[in-house]
């Protein structure tokens, strides 16, 4: 919603400020123009991006759109499942996981928490983790470095979209450039004409750099901000596992390894200590 509100913003401080000043609408009719810049534009990006980048795009355009998925709701299912399980490990031993972590979804742990249970990142990256230890991993230094690299590679590949996507912006007021060179051509062509004739061909071959520069500047760039504000928004959900997962392994007690992870959350979408002593208190016993 907030992108489809700026967006009207732009476009309405833009051309509506242009039309106060007496300017004509008709001038900045440039359809041709317009394919000259999008379509290189769209053609670089296929140039300059592998097919995983091309594909993402489009999911990345619906999570720019929601915003991030995860809300203080979310934190309190994740927290609740992490306190479970920390809980299952220490009165029973990290052996009582293999069966869950193995067959997650077969495991009525996990299926107390259907999101998390339909997250398979998320699920995943917790058993995978848990699998290690059961197996005898039991150096958290270690453990934090492997998780630091997943979650660095994990990084990288969604950041890749936004990077493309400004790119993309950066590189449109150039494009902008040929446009209007292109336009500028075409008025040479017509150089014999009336003063009215190339005053009309020269303001469309002009709209060129205006659309270029308006187009990353106003709209390309801040979305490429808007993905990346996202996923990183997203990121903090497998960070608050890594932390809560170390913090296990060093041997705190859950609701302690629970708070370690809980101070990891931006604070729109942190619940309160309370909150998640009430969320564990309600829980049905391991």
């Amino acid at each position: 919603m907030l992108i489809i509100i700026g967006s009207v913003v732009v476009v309405v401080s833009v051309i509506g400020g242009y039309v106060a000043l007496g300017g004509h609408l008709a001038v900045l009719m440039q359809p041709f123009e317009l394919v000259i810049i999008a379509g290189a534009a769209l053609g670089a990006f296929i140039i300059s991006n592998p097919k995983v980048v091309l594909k993402g795009t489009g999911k990345a355009f619906g999570r720019m759109m929601k915003g991030p998925r995860y809300t203080k709701q979310s934190y309190i299912e994740l927290l609740s499942l992490l306190y479970q399980l920390f809980k299952l490990a220490k009165t029973k031993g990290m052996l009582a996981l293999e069966s869950h972590v193995e067959k997650p979804d077969e495991s009525s742990l996990f299926q107390q928490f259907p999101t998390i249970a339909r997250d398979h990142t998320a699920l995943t990256f917790i058993c995978d983790y848990l699998r290690m230890m059961t197996l005898g991993t039991d150096n958290p230094h270690e453990v934090e470095t492997v998780l630091d690299q997943e979650l660095e590679t994990h990084h990288a590949e969604y950041a890749s979209i936004s990077t493309a996507l400004q790119t993309v912006a950066d590189g449109l007021p150039a494009l902008g450039i040929v446009a209007a060179v292109l336009g500028v051509i075409k008025t040479m062509g017509a150089i014999t004409e009336p003063p009215e004739v190339l005053g009309h061909l020269i303001g469309g071959a002009l709209v060129g750099t205006f659309l270029g520069v308006f187009l990353a500047y106003g709209f390309v760039g801040p979305m490429a901000s808007a993905v990346k504000a996202v996923d990183e928004a997203e990121a903090k959900y497998l960070q608050c596992i890594k932390i809560g997962l170390l913090a296990h392994l060093q041997g705190y007690p859950p609701a302690v390894s629970v708070e370690f992870a809980r101070k990891a959350l931006l604070h729109e979408s942190r619940p309160t200590f309370y909150e998640i002593e009430e969320a564990v208190g309600a829980l049905p016993p391991v």
